[in-house]
């Protein structure tokens, strides 16, 4: 589970009132903790994608200096998959393809709740950028929520936003983002 202190700063209450979770922060107020990677060690909520991360040999670049945003999907949001997909995904023959869809939940540069829903809101209500896959991902606000939609239409729900690494920021989704 997250070890964390409840932050309020002006993004989490925008975050907040937009329909994301409460966002916790492994933060002492101006800097992080831990970074992505040690903060997914942390959570009881995302064993699989540590495995995913692990398999595909992302830890040293997650741990890297960064920044990046993660789209961090759940234990749940795995198991929600086709049965049989994160055991093939796991499987070693199978590395390019599992690190394909991990980089589709990562974005170069340290993108917070705040900036993601004022890009949205600029741009008509849905918003592109691209992930390090190359792949585009799009946000928008539904229903006081935000959501992220891969190239294939599946969308994540942001759950919990603005959790604040050495390295970046984390946003929990609950789905997994397929690349095409």
């Amino acid at each position: 589970m997250l070890k964390s202190i409840l932050k309020t700063s002006s993004a989490a209450i925008v975050a907040m009132s937009l329909g994301f979770a409460a966002a916790p922060a492994l933060a002492d107020g101006h800097g992080a903790k831990m970074n992505i990677v040690e903060t997914a060690i942390a959570s009881d909520a995302h064993t699989t994608l540590v495995a995913a991360v692990q398999a595909a040999g992302l830890v040293e670049t997650l741990q890297g200096d960064g920044p990046f945003t993660v789209f961090a999907p759940t234990n749940d949001a795995f198991a929600a998959l086709p049965e049989g997909t994160v055991e093939t995904l796991l499987e070693p023959e199978n590395k390019d393809m599992l690190t394909k869809v991990l980089t589709a939940h990562v974005v170069a540069g340290d993108v917070r709740a705040a900036d993601l829903i004022a890009a949205i809101e600029a741009n008509g209500g849905s918003y592109e950028f691209e992930a390090v896959s190359g792949d585009t991902l799009k946000a928008e606000i539904r229903d006081g929520n935000v959501f992220i939609i891969d190239e294939n239409g599946n969308a994540g729900q942001v759950t919990a936003a603005d959790l604040a690494q050495t390295n970046g920021v984390i946003h929990v989704v609950n789905a997994v983002l397929v690349p095409k």
